[in-house]
């Protein structure tokens, strides 16, 4: 039992579960789940108890139970005491000031990282406003590679996302052409495909390595389809870089997504198999979002941010190139108006980097929620800010295909001019030996005969 007093009232909370709920900041799938807060003061209570608990309790009172969830055995099991030991007397009251102190620089959290839990994580996000989150997240540096080098200090980076709603390959091209030109695609280019056939899955991996390969672009590719259809890929000798897939934060959830650990294991060995990175080994490429589990009714009265930090456990598990969170694409179900999006956004930043995962953002929305592109605009240039490590890049910030509004090739110009921010050192390199940007990294006006456009060209007669 926990409780607080505010207001001559005293408000009680049954278990952590329940008190982490009660916590969290307003969003619309709380509401949906019947775990919020009835009130504004309710909240505040809970989170002055919040304040009050030792993170050693998160390993002790676990939220899923050990024995029904593996991400909560993954959790427990991997847990690295040596790593928690400077911080295993804080309450979560403290970790949050510990955590805002000049202590707590990159080198001590990056010594940490394996030590904190996702809920812990998450309890303490919950104490924290808006810019605690930017500034702690800023300090956390979390460096992956495959065949470039992904979340360095100063750098953004951009998946280049050509999806076509009839996964037509020339549409495709011609969208990887204009993000390339526009300086997109150190990330990834990755397409989600909009049909499951293995065939045409094929022929995506190939246009995808023959564009990367043709001009040896120091990126990789990845078709965003089920792990089960990527190992398929790798069986018929398909030229897969990364292995993609949807996760989230619990066994249930998991299972609703047709995988578990055991099948994420076996994808990632048989990527690292091919090896075909050049410069890393960091083989797999993550999505999540809050709201996943409460969909799949399977967040055992967890509240969504809380379950969305534990899908971190699993991403983290499989030591991935990129992670990002879908923040808005669930719609105003999970997250109803741009706050809470933004809300959202910040908070998934700020447990993915201080769980050590090198956490991207589709700053998104559905044309059915109360946000629009002004919204996308605060949470990116807030991201930003804050070391986020790669964006999402679509033609008109359009995603015909998936049918909601991300961000464009413009809105990674914009951001990295406005904080002087750069991209991955290798595909800098080749941007300025493509003639595409100049020594600056400012774009150059490109000439008709570009090596890209006549390619581009050439597939089409």
């Amino acid at each position: 039992m926990y409780q607080a007093t505010l207001s001559r009232r005293s408000y009680r909370f049954s278990d952590l579960r329940q008190l982490l709920a009660k916590a969290s900041p307003a969003r619309s799938g709380d509401y949906l789940a019947e775990v919020a807060a009835d009130s504004a003061e309710e909240r505040m209570a809970a989170r002055i108890a919040l304040a009050d608990v030792p993170l050693k309790t998160f390993l002790q009172q676990l939220l899923v139970p050990y024995e029904q969830d593996e991400v909560t055995r993954l959790i427990v099991d991997s847990h690295d005491a040596l790593a928690f030991a400077p911080i295993s007397h804080l309450t979560v009251g403290d970790f949050r000031d510990w955590l805002l102190s000049e202590q707590a620089d990159s080198a001590m959290l990056a010594r940490v990282a394996a030590g904190i839990t996702p809920e812990m994580a998450a309890a303490v996000s919950k104490l924290m406003r808006n810019q605690d989150l930017i500034l702690v997240a800023k300090k956390c540096r979390v460096i992956t590679s495959f065949r470039n080098t992904l979340g360095l200090p100063g750098r953004l980076s951009v998946r280049l996302q050509p999806n076509h709603p009839t996964d037509n390959l020339q549409g495709i091209a011609a969208s990887m052409l204009d993000g390339l030109l526009y300086g997109s695609g150190d990330a990834v280019v990755g397409i989600n495909p909009a049909s499951d056939s293995l065939p045409l899955l094929e022929k995506l991996n190939y246009m995808l390595d023959d564009v990367i390969q043709r001009f040896a672009i120091p990126t990789q590719s990845c078709v965003l389809t089920h792990v089960t259809n990527t190992l398929r890929l790798m069986e018929r000798g398909a030229p897969v870089d990364l292995v993609f897939q949807s996760i989230a934060g619990t066994e249930a959830a998991n299972q609703g997504f047709g995988i578990n650990l055991a099948l994420l294991a076996e994808a990632q060995q048989a990527a690292l198999s091919l090896n075909r990175g050049t410069l890393g080994n960091n083989v797999m490429y993550f999505e999540t979002g809050q709201g996943s589990c409460l969909s799949s009714n399977a967040h055992h009265g967890v509240d969504q941010q809380t379950c969305e930090a534990r899908a971190y456990a699993v991403a983290r598990h499989f030591s991935p190139l990129l992670i990002n969170t879908v923040v808005g694409f669930i719609g105003p179900e999970y997250l109803y108006d741009g706050k809470q999006i933004i809300r959202a956004g910040l908070e998934d930043h700020f447990c993915g980097k201080l769980l050590g995962l090198p956490l991207g953002c589709d700053v998104c929305y559905t044309n059915h929620a109360e946000a629009d592109q002004d919204d996308m605009d605060t949470l990116l240039t807030l991201l930003a800010t804050a070391g986020l490590t790669f964006l999402i890049g679509v033609p008109g910030a359009d995603d015909i295909m998936l049918n909601y509004q991300s961000t464009s090739f413009h809105d990674a110009l914009y951001i990295r001019e406005l904080l002087g921010l750069k991209h991955a050192p290798e595909f800098a390199d080749w941007l300025t030996k493509m003639q595409i940007t100049d020594e600056r990294g400012q774009l150059r006006d490109t000439a008709a005969n570009h090596p890209l456009l006549l390619a581009l060209q050439g597939e089409n007669r």
